[in-house]
């Protein structure tokens, strides 16, 4: 399966043409001459370099590996039709078995576009952790080297102990019960689902309180909660979590925001910025696991 590089040129100039800066979050400014977005927003945006960009659009470039075309995926907004094209015209086969929830729903990229004062993420049913924007990086860490299929809330908090740690230790075990109460309410809903099948699987073997908590069967799914956290740098900070979902709630959004008289939190993280890297959350993602 041979790169279509020409192709592939003109199919990302349409895509970048066709988007305007609002539709990605962006100001417009007042002299644009550019119709769309201009390459080095898209590249940004994708986060590789303007020039690597431009190269693509002049079908000058080697052949784009799967990573990078997903990452264009998601700054030019592409349909799940538009992503499997992309893909083919670059010499890849296109994602297969995508399940319920995977890709970010337009109206899930439009809230986490425009809510940027807040921490935000948005998770699929099962707890994959899609996307979050840069006040929910400063807060809970970069999961960038987080292999894809690593990236579930449910199984790093009952896998990975670091997680934990960034959590205030008296709520350790309701956070646990939440969160498999909520998971067994998201498996139920899908039926005979061979990714909810193989996340159970794969956590009862791994842990054995997760197994004693699903054996339970309780059902609940989390709406809104108190969030105490233990933050490498700021030390203990308090938010408030409401879990908005789509109308098939597959996907959820996820707005953390702080109790009256906390925005001093806020602050903080703003001064942090989204580069800002702990030391294990660079490699894990703090608070990803509740």
């Amino acid at each position: 399966m041979g790169i279509h590089r020409d192709d592939l040129a003109d199919f990302l100039r349409r895509s970048r043409e066709r988007l305007t800066p609002r539709d990605v979050g962006l100001v417009e400014g007042p002299r644009r001459r550019t119709p769309g977005l201009r390459r080095e927003e898209v590249a940004a945006l994708a986060g590789m370099s303007a020039d690597y960009y431009m190269r693509l659009e002049q079908a000058r470039s080697p052949q784009p590996s799967v990573q990078m075309l997903a990452a264009l995926t998601h700054a030019l907004r592409l349909t799940t039709d538009e992503r499997d094209h992309l893909y083919l015209l670059a010499g890849h086969r296109p994602p297969e078995g995508a399940r319920a929830g995977e890709y970010l729903r337009p109206s899930m990229l439009y809230l986490l576009d425009r809510l940027d004062s807040v921490p935000v993420q948005v998770l699929s049913d099962l707890g994959d952790l899609l996307a979050q924007n840069d006040m929910a990086q400063a807060l809970f860490g970069c999961v960038c080297r987080v292999a894809k299929e690593d990236r579930n809330i449910v199984l790093r908090w009952f896998t990975e102990p670091d997680v934990r740690n960034h959590f205030a230790a008296e709520e350790h075990e309701e956070h646990s019960r939440q969160l498999v109460a909520d998971l067994r309410a998201a498996v139920t809903r899908r039926g005979d689902d061979a990714a909810a099948r193989t996340l159970v699987t794969r956590l009862r073997a791994a842990s054995a309180d997760f197994a004693a908590l699903w054996d339970r069967h309780e059902v609940a799914v989390r709406r809104s909660h108190p969030y105490r956290l233990m933050h490498p740098d700021l030390g203990r900070i308090e938010f408030d979590c409401e879990v908005l979902a789509t109308p098939a709630a597959d996907q959820r959004l996820r707005v953390f925001t702080p109790p009256p008289g906390g925005t001093e939190a806020l602050d903080m993280l703003r001064v942090l910025g989204p580069r800002h890297r702990h030391d294990t959350a660079a490699t894990r993602g703090i608070s990803s696991g509740s």
